[in-house]
């Protein structure tokens, strides 16, 4: 099982940050992408290729709202160009990206139909807008590997669409492996009666992680992350009561109070009222002992790869320092 990093970007810090990453012999760095949140995720990523040579690097995640499919498949060329073939494009339908502006997230049917011709795009083949043929033209010539389309998912509508459109999917439903075994057989099932091998299909899980040897400074630590994943069990349309029983209030408080203004802050209300029990069963809080053996639960579902999330926006240096190079460790002992 991979393992890479979530991050923040930041325009005097995103080179270092994926040098350090890769110096740690994590695989892969994903930034988040919200535009009132974050600088522009494409350009950030674009520094982080010309600091590294081996990880692969990535959207986690961008939007089918405020960018439009050729925008988005030039952009992620153009990074797979600039790094030598390490792109990975991550999409969901848009959370915080649409909450900021006022927009909500996309509807299935609309981000299904997104994914078609962002596939189009990234292939080089015309892609039919409004009666008028387009398509990425500067491609002509160049020999550019297939960028993957990675789609982020938490409801079993995305996960069908992800399974008929995309080459990878990451689950965005915590850290219980029965759950993420649940998401697993959905994924290869849909994939089969869409006519594919569901062995081609690579599964992830994004996995909010923060190691320290005192519990509760790792689940303080942990908290405002924690909150941003969960909070999409919460989204309206979603069906609280399909989730597992432990999940269900926390995923309605998530509906009623979630507060944008603290994305991904452990000092938010939303992400205090979080209970013990559920930051252990949708995240992963503690110890190195008990962080490897959590792991090797989720590696024991059949999951290719993870994608941590190594905490809370507002957490201590401190703490999100040797944590990560904690997180490292364990990723080197599951390689080997």
């Amino acid at each position: 099982m991979e393992m890479g990093l979530l991050m923040f970007p930041s325009p005097a810090g995103s080179a270092g940050m994926a040098q350090l990453v890769e110096g740690l012999g994590l695989r892969s760095l994903v930034f988040a992408d919200t535009q009132c949140l974050t600088p522009e995720v494409w350009g950030q990523l674009m520094l982080a290729a010309s600091a590294t040579e081996r990880i692969e690097l990535g959207t986690g995640v961008t939007n089918p709202v405020s960018r439009d499919p050729a925008v988005t498949a030039s952009a992620a060329l153009g990074l797979q160009v600039a790094s030598g073939g390490r792109a990975v494009l991550g999409i969901g339908r848009g959370d915080s990206s649409m909450a900021k502006i006022g927009k909500r997230p996309a509807s299935p049917k609309h981000f299904e139909l997104y994914l078609e011709r962002l596939r189009g795009y990234l292939d080089g083949t015309p892609v039919l807008r409004e009666g008028h043929p387009s398509r990425i033209e500067w491609l002509e010539g160049l020999d550019v590997s297939p960028v993957p389309i990675e789609v982020a998912a938490t409801g079993p509508k995305v996960i069908d669409i992800a399974a008929r459109r995309a080459d990878r999917i990451c689950f965005a439903v915590g850290a219980d492996p029965d759950r993420l075994t649940g998401c697993i057989d959905r994924a290869r099932r849909s994939a089969m009666e869409a006519g594919r091998d569901p062995q081609t299909l690579r599964l992830g899980a994004y996995l909010n992680c923060v190691i320290h040897p005192d519990r509760e400074v790792a689940r303080e630590a942990i908290r405002g992350g924690l909150s941003v994943f969960a909070h999409f069990s919460g989204f309206q349309g979603m069906e609280i009561e399909s989730l597992p029983e432990g999940a269900r209030a926390a995923a309605r408080h998530l509906r009623e109070n979630y507060d944008m203004d603290h994305h991904g802050a452990a000092a938010g209300a939303h992400a205090q009222a979080l209970e013990s029990d559920f930051i252990h069963r949708f995240g992963i809080a503690g110890s190195a002992d008990e962080a490897l053996e959590r792991f090797q639960e989720i590696a024991a579902t059949g999951i290719d790869f993870v994608r941590i999330v190594p905490g809370s926006r507002d957490m201590p240096a401190e703490v999100a320092g040797p944590s990560i190079q904690a997180i490292a460790q364990i990723a080197q002992r599951l390689s080997s």
